[in-house]
């Protein structure tokens, strides 16, 4: 079965055909973030615009790539929330209108569900039941998987997800947009045990990252106010080192609650090389088995997208024509 996956809820605009749910016949993507970095943070309405102006060159070279042609797809798959309403709308008005005209079957695709179909791709072994991650600017989420796109959340952020919150640190310590990744590569340069930051612990697998936030804005405007220097590069590495240790001590939790041997991670966050690094090494010591997208599919991408359609259309999962774009979904 191919899948001609869309995805455009943020400021990807995003094509690609997926086979069987486990094989990449194309992945275009075309990004607006150069236009966002001018901002400091993605502008909704610019990334509505570029959707618009981009998504039919983005499926058209999708197919290309591919060689496929309209009529050889089987279903089309859309992510339909949550995100960006502007943005959503332009890909799911697309994907409506090319189901209407090409009479094919549609799937609405939940966009963390599909970040965490992102696996099904890089890992064709991987089969349900798992504890998933997903960490992202928007998301924060502890997932059991019973069935491929199944899942019964176990633990939410509070209040900031981990990417807003490596973003608004990152904009605190004077860097750049995307905030994440730039951040990371400071963190290198230093002393991941210079400040204490705060790990905040519930009495179930909930996060919260406004705290740490929080402590860091304070520490900054401390040194600031008695004017002290303060090393940037420490500051983002003990940071990224108390997230990573609420991240990782919290999924691994949920792990053993659950009795599963294998535990994934997706999102835009997975992207992180520490990050990724202490999951390993965490997993290896516990006995698990971890598994995580190549950073080109920890971010929005169609292929992930696909991926989850496929197993949506496998169980005749399909949406109506009336199916509508939403900022924020239920998952």
């Amino acid at each position: 079965m191919k899948i001609l996956a869309i995805e455009s809820s943020c400021d990807e605009t995003a094509a690609a055909i997926v086979e069987n749910g486990r094989i990449v016949l194309s992945d275009i993507i075309a990004s607006s973030a150069e236009l966002h970095k001018l901002y400091g943070g993605v502008v909704p309405e610019i990334a509505s615009r570029k959707h618009l102006e981009c998504i039919s060159q983005v499926v058209n070279e999708a197919l290309t790539q591919a060689n496929v042609t309209f009529q050889e797809i089987d279903a089309i798959a859309v992510t339909y929330g949550p995100g960006l309403i502007g943005a959503l709308l332009v890909g799911v008005s697309y994907a409506k209108a090319l189901a209407y005209s090409l009479k094919k079957p549609l799937v609405a695709v939940h966009h963390i569900k599909a970040h965490l179909a992102a696996n099904y791709i890089e890992h064709p072994d991987l089969t349900p039941p798992y504890v998933g991650l997903v960490a992202s600017g928007g998301h924060s989420h502890i997932v059991y998987a019973s069935d491929w796109v199944d899942f019964e959340v176990l633990g939410r952020t509070r209040d900031d997800a981990a990417g807003e919150a490596f973003d608004k640190v990152a904009r605190t310590i004077g860097l750049g947009y995307p905030g994440g990744p730039l951040l990371e590569q400071l963190a290198k340069k230093g002393n991941a045990y210079a400040y204490d930051f705060p790990r905040v612990q519930f009495d179930n697998f909930d996060f919260s990252f406004s705290g740490v936030k929080t402590a860091v804005i304070n520490a900054m405007h401390k040194a600031e106010q008695k004017g002290e220097s303060i090393n940037a590069a420490d500051v983002a590495a003990s940071f990224q080192c108390a997230a990573t240790d609420v991240l990782v001590a919290h999924t691994l939790a949920a792990a053993k609650a659950k009795g599963v041997k294998t535990v994934v991670m997706a999102g835009g966050v997975s992207a992180n090389g520490y990050l990724r690094q202490r999951f390993t090494d965490a997993c290896q010591e516990e006995g698990f088995s971890f598994l995580c997208p190549r950073p080109r599919y920890c971010t929005d991408n169609g292929v992930m997208v696909g991926a989850a359609g496929y197993f949506m259309a496998q169980k005749e999962d399909f949406c109506s024509l009336n199916e509508n774009a939403y900022a924020t979904l239920p998952f």
